[in-house]
């Protein structure tokens, strides 16, 4: 059966415990919640830092509790930091680089998302990918619409980015890439064209999850999944942690006769140390 990642992204920027109480915010929570989806079957974790009153933080000692737990707790998963910007002073986004998770964000354009413009400058876009080049992190070239793609391949000829990348596409939020097949499949032949070589992950928000899974399946990417992206199951549930998003997840790998990659082999197809 052909391995397929599974990301979790358990807790983001903008979900609060009000909203669902499963959201892990202080590390300990977060390292216990990867456990359970690392036990469910992912082996990447994307993780975001939070304060105390849960919003957004850049704090480093966040980041390393994070890394340093989940390294005890679950051998050989993937630890891929958030640099992403809701919340958190441009200048401090790439503070926690120094200490060298596997794996970091970086989206390589600006996007609208509601009542906000998520913005990534040029600047700031050359200083990341710098950063992480110079730290042996590996990026995930988050891609909200086409012209990032581009953007992505003219940072390769800069120099800044190595291939083979490895790229997520986002789909489902209001205002920017929509969740439509059609959509994605027009996406995935500029990638094929543009960037050819590279791995790439399909992420469903909210409602779209669980089809956006089956997309990707069938056309042979990855999933990603977690409260950050998705907070309920169905309509009229709310989800009881992360490992429940990931069994859902790792049940349409089966349905397509697919399975979980170990952290062995999700190293290898992302050209990552330990595999």
């Amino acid at each position: 059966m052909t391995p397929t990642i599974i990301t979790v992204a358990v807790n983001g920027s903008v979900p609060r415990k009000k909203d669902n109480p499963a959201v892990p915010i202080t590390p300990a929570e977060v390292v216990e919640s990867a456990r359970g989806a690392f036990e469910a079957g992912a082996t990447v974790l994307h993780v975001h830092a939070r304060n105390a009153d849960e919003t957004s933080s850049s704090d480093p000692a966040y980041f390393a509790a994070v890394q340093e737990g989940v390294r005890a707790a679950c051998p050989g998963m993937i630890v891929q930091f958030s640099t992403g910007g809701r919340g958190r002073d441009a200048s401090l986004r790439g503070s926690a680089l120094p200490l060298k998770p596997d794996m970091a964000s970086l989206s390589t354009g600006s996007v609208n998302f509601p009542g906000m413009i998520y913005e990534n400058h040029p600047e700031l876009i050359d200083s990341l990918a710098g950063s992480m080049l110079e730290h042996g992190i590996k990026p995930e070239i988050e891609i909200f619409d086409l012209s990032m793609l581009y953007s992505a391949q003219a940072l390769v000829k800069r120099g800044l980015l190595r291939t083979p990348l490895h790229v997520q596409f986002v789909v489902g939020l209001k205002n920017a890439m929509p969740a439509r097949r059609k959509a994605v499949e027009f996406m995935l032949a500029e990638l094929n064209e543009l960037l050819p070589g590279s791995t790439w992950t399909l992420a469903g928000v909210g409602r779209h999850q669980a089809e956006v899974h089956d997309w990707a399946l069938e056309l042979g990417g990855h999933l990603r999944t977690g409260l950050e992206d998705n907070l309920r199951v169905g309509t009229d549930r709310l989800a009881a942690s992360n490992a429940e998003l990931v069994g859902i997840a790792a049940a349409a790998c089966a349905r397509h006769g697919s399975r979980p990659a170990t952290p062995a082999e999700a190293r290898a197809l992302l050209g990552l140390a330990g595999a």
